[in-house]
């Protein structure tokens, strides 16, 4: 049991959760292998989930389908139906807030629940309110659910990523070190493949590893991020967890990409900036916001970072514009051939109205080119929303270059 002094906060993952919610229209596939993916009559799309079963076949989340059938050779493929996992995804949150007002989702299947104010009312005992989660959304959704209850959100999360799936892990606040400290440092939240593999060149391949470094040293290899692993890795997150009616407004709509190989050419980058472009607008027009400037960042094979920025004439959710400004922005801050690892795009200065910086002509009436260019890319978000985000795109290129991340 949590002691009684310490926050307690829960993190609550749906297990393979796309798989789980499609396995209920299919009860008959529930041990043999499925993955869900973005189109499966194309060898070249990807695979978005996949259940326990594939998962022991090494199928593997955001692979392509012909590399997951090679390693499964009898792998069902279902479609995706991304409006039925945002209906159980309110649902899950719905049955969460019967034991807490303090809910914050992070992502689609996952959410914190502070439920130090109001765990005594459930008993006050923190893991037994977690199996009794567990309990009632396995009964009343048919799904399952894997729970971290711990003192901060960091060890939550990695609580509940510990033993999956369908299980409850308690990290204490006396002792969690023996847990946490022999965990590889790729575990800890925020640390992705280019962070680890900074910290790997140093020595640094397991959480107590990090925690023994210097707070000084890890700014200095990764700036606030460094600051920030530092904090985490010693117990000493402190972020609250967020009602929906104290969230923070959204500042900054971006995504960035590590690409699968070192790009040194002009026109490899300005692909890369064309799918990002596109990501941040519709993840703009998702939101209902438009911005006012935009921001280029990149990461050579040396991880140096590098950022740019700028003010638009108006504000705008359009990718054609997004992307140009972009465009603009790395022409100024890359050099050929320097290799870039990573390249993001990010949406500055949003505002939820139209606005104009700049007067664009005499009347002050947009172009022609931009009206036709709204038509377009609202009837582009028309379809995605119908049919999910892969449904229509811009070309895009024959060879994968990387996965997207979003940022806000």
């Amino acid at each position: 049991m949590v002691s009684s002094d310490s926050r307690v906060i829960l993190h609550c993952d749906l297990n393979c959760f796309y798989a789980s919610v499609e396995l209920l229209s299919h009860p008959e596939l529930r041990d043999v292998p499925v993955a869900v993916c973005g189109d499966p009559e194309q060898r070249h799309g990807i695979i978005l989930a996949k259940n326990e079963p594939a998962k022991r076949c090494g199928v593997q989340t955001a692979e392509t389908i012909w590399q997951a059938q090679r390693k499964c050779p009898g792998l069902v493929l279902l479609p995706p139906h991304h409006g039925l996992y945002a209906a159980y995804s309110k649902k899950v949150n719905a049955i969460y807030y019967e034991y807490t007002d303090l809910v914050e989702p992070f992502g689609i299947d996952e959410s914190w629940l502070d439920v130090t104010g109001s765990l005594h009312l459930f008993g006050g005992d923190a893991k037994a309110l977690a199996d009794m989660l567990r309990t009632r959304i396995k009964r009343e959704l048919g799904l399952t659910i894997s729970v971290g209850v711990s003192f901060n959100k960091v060890f939550a999360k990695l609580g509940s990523d510990y033993k999956k799936p369908d299980a409850t892990t308690v990290i204490p606040p006396d002792g969690w070190q023996k847990i946490v400290y022999p965990l590889p440092v790729g575990d800890l939240l925020y640390v992705g493949h280019a962070a680890g593999a900074v910290l790997g060149k140093y020595g640094v391949h397991t959480i107590g590893e990090l925690a023994a470094c210097s707070e000084e040293m890890l700014e200095t290899l990764m700036g606030k991020l460094g600051t920030q692993l530092y904090r985490y890795a010693n117990g000493m997150d402190n972020a609250p967890v967020r009602a929906a009616d104290e969230r923070e407004p959204v500042k900054s709509v971006g995504n960035s990409t590590t690409f699968r190989r070192d790009l040194t050419k002009w026109d490899e980058l300005k692909t890369g900036v064309a799918l990002l472009s596109d990501s941040v607008a519709m993840r703009l027009r998702r939101h209902g916001l438009y911005c006012g400037g935009v921001q280029v960042g990149l990461r050579d094979n040396q991880f140096r970072n590098l950022s740019r920025q700028k003010l638009l004439p108006h504000s705008t959710h359009l990718m054609k514009e997004i992307e140009d400004a972009a465009l603009e922005l790395l022409q100024g801050a890359w050099k050929a051939p320097t290799p870039v690892r990573l390249l993001s795009v990010t949406a500055i200065h949003l505002t939820d109205r139209e606005e104009t910086y700049e007067q664009l002509d005499l009347l002050g009436a947009p172009p022609a080119t931009q009206e036709k260019q709204e038509a377009l890319e609202g009837a582009m978000a028309k379809i995605r929303a119908k049919y999910g985000s892969a449904a229509i795109a811009y070309a895009k290129p024959t060879e994968p270059l990387g996965s997207v991340k979003e940022r806000e």
